[in-house]
């Protein structure tokens, strides 16, 4: 395995992220969030496929609507921080174009947010509207409608927050869907014999550690443009996979982040050696990218377990080397009695974007199954 070297950055504000109950009683009360997939005709059955990068929204609205406060919410709300990673990583970044400009490929672009001033609209409340596979199969159109620029303001205020999460989950659903469409069977029946789980995962994926309790699956190196550092010399490739084990589960105290993290650190050192002798794999825990973790759940809600994202690094014979970001899934095996841990890891130049490994990896952990 070959592994980049870390970057120190600031530390990242942790705000911009956190949300509270009285914003959404906020957002429930201010507008209404239709989800309208029917209303509207669908040009996807052209079986054009989408445009524009995976961790982009294109926002088309009139320049004066650009350039004024509404800006500075749409930017607060779509672009945040999954964390605790190191360079940062964002849900998304923003494209804007005027609606006169919005023609031939770029109808077709994945994830779509029109914000409009409509004269005609009713009401005391602005809209909300979400589309999908309107120019081309698996996009997201979202529409956010106001009769006025208050009102506008104020609807775009109090439910980008709402339009974000639409966007964020079909972002990892449209990656999901590819992967299911050419599953693997060879990959799948082990893991099914070991673990009793399976999952979908991306085509040309390799089965590199077998193991009784333990197994490593590395992905297909992903394209990337050449990529030289000052020195000249090209800083590496982009490298990511997954972890998986188990251990007996004896009660609901090892779901903890504490004690998921002790239990990922003894399966690390033993299973995932470094090239160099002596050094193994570890987790980091620098405050400012101390791993952290959430209740959540497969994407067809049968299995709850625990999320934790985190940094590993490389380290033994009192030396550090280099490391990269882990995004794992915990969960309890009912039928084997089994804690699992999938764990996805990623090695990526620091200049590279991590957004499109990391949500292949969020798209694998979402498809698991127990068999």
């Amino acid at each position: 395995m070959h592994f980049c070297p870390i970057f120190a950055v600031l530390t990242k504000n942790l705000g911009m992220i956190a949300r509270t109950l009285p914003l959404l009683f906020a957002i429930a009360t201010l507008f209404s969030f239709t989800q309208c997939e029917s209303i509207r005709p669908s040009s996807a059955s052209t079986g054009l496929h989408v445009t524009g990068s995976v961790g982009e929204i294109m926002v088309v609205c009139e320049s004066g609507i650009w350039n004024s406060e509404i800006k500075q919410h749409l930017d607060s709300g779509l672009t945040q921080f999954i964390m605790p990673y190191m360079p940062d990583v964002a849900t998304f970044e923003l494209v804007h174009r005027k609606p006169e400009r919005f023609e031939g490929s770029f109808k077709r672009f994945r994830n779509t947010l029109f914000v409009t001033i409509d004269p005609n609209h009713t009401g005391d409340k602005g809209k909300i509207e979400l589309r999908k596979s309107v120019w081309a199969h698996g996009q997201t159109v979202v529409d956010i409608i106001a009769k006025d620029y208050p009102q506008l303001l104020e609807t775009v205020k109090f439910g980008i927050g709402q339009v974000h999460d639409k966007f964020d989950v079909n972002e990892w659903k449209r990656i999901l869907e590819r992967y299911e469409d050419r599953p693997d069977l060879v990959i799948g029946s082990r893991l099914e014999k070991n673990f009793g789980i399976n999952m979908a995962l991306p085509d040309g994926s390799k089965l590199v550690t077998n193991r009784t309790n333990f197994f490593r699956i590395e992905f297909p190196k992903t394209f990337r443009p050449m990529d030289y550092g000052s020195d000249g010399v090209d800083a590496g490739g982009l490298h990511s996979g997954l972890l998986v084990y188990q251990y007996d589960y004896v009660d609901s105290n090892q779901m903890s982040l504490e004690s998921l993290l002790k239990a990922r650190d003894i399966m690390l050192r033993v299973n995932v050696p470094s090239e160099i002798e002596g050094m193994y794999m570890s987790t980091q825990y620098v405050d400012y990218i101390y791993p952290e973790g959430e209740e959540t759940s497969s994407a067809d809600g049968k299995i709850n377990g625990f999320d934790m994202r985190g940094m590993y690094m490389f380290t033994g014979n009192g030396k550090s080397g280099t490391g990269g970001a882990f995004w794992a899934f915990h969960f309890v095996n009912e039928k084997t009695n089994k804690l699992v841990c999938v764990s996805g890891y990623l090695d990526a130049p620091p200049t590279t974007s991590w957004t499109q490994p990391l949500r292949e990896i969020q798209a694998v952990l979402r498809s698991i199954e127990i068999k």
